[in-house]
């Protein structure tokens, strides 16, 4: 078995959440830049990637404020919320000398590019990571869809969940000292048996392209690199 890296092309998706270390809200830049290390070191394996990140650290802050407001309204700012998530996560992998483009759903020239699916390609074709923000561009979609979307459309090898576990559990691992890791699930064992992984709608996406899902702790130093090279401890759902 051949060690090199298993996926040439990969989307990662990540969770506003996880960019919020120890706090209640809002971004750490201790893990912002301890992620982007990660995924610099998985660049430099010469591995096109492109990500797509959530906005619970942002929305949740204004989560009551939000409970008041129309759910379409709602879901536009979660979409621009996902904008600072990505230009915080750009600034990062600059620093460190990585070429990073952001795209949005929503078109904000000033800002970042809008999203094209051939100028994003290219992008990828030379060697530059790109975030893409906004969601779809659509109320009532999630960045989980947007994500399954986007690897689709970019033909990436497989879509990458970075989370705070090292896989799928029957439970939470966390609450419940009992829960059972699964090494693999098909796309109907996760909806029928309602696993949570992503949404439905991202899960039947995945499914009808036939994209693999590989869901994996970041927490772990090294944890993206290893999955990317089918090493490591992880959930694939295909």
């Amino acid at each position: 078995m051949s060690d090199g890296p298993k996926y040439r092309r990969v989307m990662l998706k990540l969770s506003g959440e996880g960019l919020m270390g120890d706090k209640d809200f809002g971004l750490c830049t201790e893990t912002v830049n301890r992620i982007a290390n990660e995924i610099k070191a998985v660049h430099d394996l010469g591995i096109q990637i492109c990500l797509v990140i959530g906005a619970g650290n942002i929305f949740r802050g204004v989560s009551a404020a939000a409970s008041t407001i129309e759910r379409t309204s709602a879901d536009y700012m979660g979409m621009l919320a996902t904008v600072m998530n990505a230009l915080a996560m750009q600034s990062a992998l600059e620093a460190k000398g990585v070429s990073t483009r952001v795209q949005s759903a929503i078109p904000m020239d000033t800002v970042c590019e809008p999203f094209i699916r051939r100028r994003a390609v290219r992008h990828l074709e030379k060697n530059r990571i790109v975030i893409f923000a906004a969601g779809t561009g659509n109320p009532f979609f999630t960045t989980d869809t947007a994500a399954a979307l986007r690897a689709i459309e970019m033909s990436a090898d497989a879509l990458l969940k970075g989370t705070q576990v090292d896989g799928v559990y029957n439970a939470d691992p966390k609450t419940n000292p009992d829960a059972v890791r699964y090494d693999t699930l098909s796309y109907q064992q996760v909806l029928s048996q309602n696993l949570r992984v992503m949404d439905t709608s991202a899960i039947a996406l995945a499914r009808d392209n036939e994209l693999p899902i590989l869901v994996f702790s970041l927490q772990k130093p090294g944890g993206f690199a290893d999955v990317v090279h089918g090493r490591g401890t992880y959930t694939i759902v295909e």
